[in-house]
């Protein structure tokens, strides 16, 4: 089971997994916490936009059917409000209501009871900061480690249905500094403009950042650096690899059902499909807390399980 924020989460992160495990015989449920209500519209090529000037929602719940459908999973929606990604100084307040603001028991309930009847044996979200700190991503996350935490316990959610403990829980963590070195290199080497760039700059901030915290911490008096980032990524090491690299079409195929969303041309495609089977043939995840026997590092999320 993978909980993502919403819909297009799915297809951007661990698309290529979720396709590889349901082609081995597993079964797959995506559960998308909110509607996607907040989103506009991304993509400069989507053509006439006046359905989705009128009902973003509708037209996003269109592209999640068709994106499961692809990677041929199950797929689930919570039901919450898209809080949307505030911007400004000061930041505006969440809307009332929104996913966000909803309270940890009344948000994680409904996960709850989709663990207790899907019974899943591997649960996956994002990790502390949401990926990047959007407040759905990041409510996202406390849902899911409520739901790993307490969907086994019978004494707890007692209206969501029989006990089931689920074994696995990872993050996802398929934007990380190492994965696009990797690409960056590979795209130079071949005689190709990277776009990556900017994206390493970040990460470069975020290291200098690290490193001045953990001076200061020993005692040092240092200010944090000019190019500071104004948020950290979570830094957890990747111990678990999955090959996607016969599912990268699948992938794009559930990418690009997210017509609203997705940029053909966009950042996501920067590196074909032959350049990450040669660079970068995985899915990333950290495993964050295992209730039985493995050691990472993993090539199957199912280690320990099967």
């Amino acid at each position: 089971m993978a909980v993502h924020a919403h819909p297009d989460d799915e297809s951007s992160k661990g698309a290529g997994m979720m396709a590889a495990y349901t082609a081995a015989g597993a079964e797959v449920m995506v559960v998308t916490c909110t509607g996607g209500e907040a989103g506009s519209l991304l993509n400069p090529s989507y053509g006439d936009s006046v359905r989705a000037d009128r009902d973003i929602a509708g037209v996003r719940r269109e592209e999640m059917a068709e994106a499961a459908d692809v990677l041929g999973v199950q797929h689930a929606w919570l039901g919450f409000l898209d809080s949307g990604l505030p911007a400004g100084d000061p930041l505006p307040p969440l809307p009332d209501h929104c996913f966000a603001l909803t309270p940890l028991r009344t948000a994680a309930a409904p996960l709850v009871a989709l663990v207790r009847r899907f019974r899943p044996h591997v649960l996956v979200s994002y990790d502390e900061v949401g990926g990047y700190p959007h407040p759905d991503h990041v409510q996202a996350h406390h849902v899911a480690v409520e739901a790993y935490r307490a969907a086994g316990l019978a004494d707890e959610y007692p209206e969501a249905g029989p006990a089931w403990e689920v074994g696995k829980l990872y993050y996802d963590r398929g934007f990380h500094a190492e994965k696009f070195r990797a690409l960056d290199a590979a795209l130079r080497q071949a005689g190709a403009a990277s776009p990556f760039t900017e994206r390493l700059g970040m990460y470069d901030a975020m290291d200098r950042l690290r490193e001045v915290r953990r001076r200061r911490a020993a005692g040092e008096d240092l200010p944090d650096p000019e190019d500071a980032p104004g948020w950290l990524s979570a830094d957890h090491p990747v111990t678990t690899q999955v090959d996607v690299s016969a599912f990268l079409e699948q992938r794009d195929r559930a990418l690009l059902a997210h017509r609203t969303q997705v940029d053909p041309r966009g950042l996501f495609f920067a590196a074909d499909n032959a350049l990450l089977r040669r660079a970068w043939p995985w899915e990333d995840y950290v495993l964050i807390d295992s209730r039985v026997a493995t050691e990472p590092p993993e090539d199957d999320l199912f280690a320990g399980l099967r």
